[in-house]
């Protein structure tokens, strides 16, 4: 057993750190894995809280005053330390080691400061720290027992099966070979679905695979969450990481950058892709060059995602896979329905609180959100497209390396839900450049100019609605009122939830 003091010793080279490094146990002596879905072992051993009480020992007691701290609190006081300060705690005892390893820490500390040059090296711990994966070192810490240590390592390596597979019936998102605009508009605008055929259209379709992309796009920097890599070093850390929640590479720049041509094949003869006819229509469309973010490419690799959330600014939303295949789980939004279990939404839903990662949530809230009511799921694979109604929740996550595409859009039956909340939700606008000012008096302007006809008729209903909501306030506050009754407001009802079943689905301010 080496002297933990003598691990981890560092000095600063300019923006480089040299670490001499000793390892005591093979990475791969302290693995468990009894079956291909098994969980392995903590790569330093640790074990959950719960078999403390039944050990004879706990590294924890080592770590003097600070035992009498939550683990999350010591976690919480480590992110505040520096690279070198991180490695001085690391180096007083086991416990603190262990503490010490854990992988946010290093991403936080590598995403504040990213260095100029790198190679990923399996962990952002050594990619930071610049250590060959073959001289990390090992210490045996299975007398350490943490929830907090453990959980993200669990959470990391659980099998996604049980969640995507075996869906119930009535949950199924309906699937269809393809649409014309007129089906989508009458049955389709407001309903998630999956069409199979329009992306086999597709020249990328064809084309795209990741060593594809690869070769054409090496040095091509995306946008992956908070980094800006060359798709190369993404890769790199796409096949080879164990984080929790992997990067997922989201680019709203990727057509200027891959040199893409989009649009209808008979008007763009080297379209790379187009939108299906059924989701041509996209009224944000007559901003031009003003108008929000509208375009991603999304590629991850297995278990990246997205957790739950709604699309920006109302608009509906189209995602293509290329590759790979992807698991969706999505709810109706509605005065009437809680947001989906495991998620805290604030009262103008400006605020969405959920677990950390995908991993989590499945493991303590799939099995209830499978039984609520309004509950849909299905797997969009590869050549398939899904379409996201305006303002439902979903949560997606990779079931394999996937390429995709998206993009958002206004179709005609939610145009007034997109000037509602132009107009009423300003603070939580996203997507427009900084120079464009009041984008909701823009749209409108604009609007008139195009569709000056669907302009009106969009804002009688928003007019209809802002009025449905005074009229339900009033009658909250003061009961029965003198249109809906006999005049004499005396015998109203007072206080009262009684709406009614009218189908609206309007907030009460």
């Amino acid at each position: 057993m080496p002297d933990i003091t003598s691990l981890d010793n560092h000095t600063r080279d300019g923006e480089s750190i040299t670490n001499v490094y000793s390892s005591s146990f093979p990475e791969s002596s302290l693995q468990d894995v009894s079956g291909p879905d098994a969980i392995p072992g903590h790569p330093l051993g640790v074990k959950p809280s719960g078999n403390a009480l039944l050990a004879e020992e706990n590294l924890r007691a080592a770590i003097g005053t600070f035992k009498s701290l939550p683990d999350e609190l010591i976690s919480m006081l480590l992110e505040s330390l520096d690279g070198p300060s991180l490695l001085r705690i690391g180096q007083t005892c086991k416990a603190f080691y262990a503490f010490t390893r854990a992988e946010d820490l290093w991403k936080a500390l590598f995403i504040g400061s990213p260095p100029t040059s790198f190679t990923w090296k399996g962990t952002w711990r050594s990619t930071y720290l610049n250590i060959p994966p073959s001289k990390a070192a090992i210490l045996d810490c299975s007398s350490l027992y943490s929830d907090a240590l453990h959980r993200p390592f669990y959470c990391a390596h659980i099998s996604l099966d049980p969640y995507v597979k075996n869906i119930p019936a009535r949950n199924q998102i309906a699937r269809l070979s393809n649409l014309s605009p007129e089906e989508f508009q009458d049955k389709w605008s407001d309903k998630p679905f999956i069409l199979t055929e329009p992306v086999k259209e597709w020249p990328v379709y064809r084309k795209w695979t990741i060593d594809s992309l690869l070769s054409q796009h090496a040095e091509t920097v995306f946008r992956a969450e908070a980094v800006d890599w060359p798709f190369k070093t993404y890769v790199e850390y796409m096949k080879n990481n164990s984080d929790e929640s992997p990067l997922y590479l989201f680019d709203r720049a990727f057509v200027p950058k891959m040199g893409l041509k989009v649009g209808q094949p008979d008007e763009e003869p080297e379209a790379a892709y187009w939108p299906p006819p059924c989701f041509g229509e996209d009224f944000f469309s007559v901003l031009g060059n003003e108008r929000p973010d509208r375009q991603w490419v999304i590629i991850g690799p297995e278990r990246s995602g997205s957790t739950f959330h709604k699309d920006p600014n109302a608009t509906s939303a189209w995602n293509a896979v290329i590759r790979g295949s992807k698991y969706w789980i999505m709810f109706p939004s509605s005065s009437k329905l809680p947001p989906p279990p495991g998620v805290y939404v604030s009262d103008d839903q400006s605020e969405v609180t959920s677990p950390l990662s995908i991993a989590e949530w499945l493991l303590g809230f799939h099995a209830e959100a499978r039984r609520t009511s309004g509950c849909i799921e299905g797997i969009c694979g590869e050549g398939e497209i899904l379409h996201v109604p305006s303002g439902w929740w979903h949560l997606v996550v990779n079931i394999e390396p996937a390429i995709a595409i998206t993009q958002n859009f206004i179709p005609r039956t939610h145009l007034t839900a997109a000037l509602d909340f132009l107009s009423n939700k300003a603070d939580q606008i996203s997507g427009f450049r900084k120079d464009v000012q009041n984008p909701y008096e823009r749209f409108v302007s604009n609007m008139r100019e195009t569709h000056p006809e669907l302009l009106e008729q969009a804002l009688a209903e928003l007019r209809k609605k802002t009025e449905g909501k005074k009229r339900k306030w009033d009658e909250i506050v003061h009961g029965k009122t003198e249109q809906d009754g006999d005049g004499d407001a005396s015998g109203a009802g007072g206080f009262s939830f009684g709406f009614g079943d009218d189908g609206s689905d309007v907030e009460v301010p």
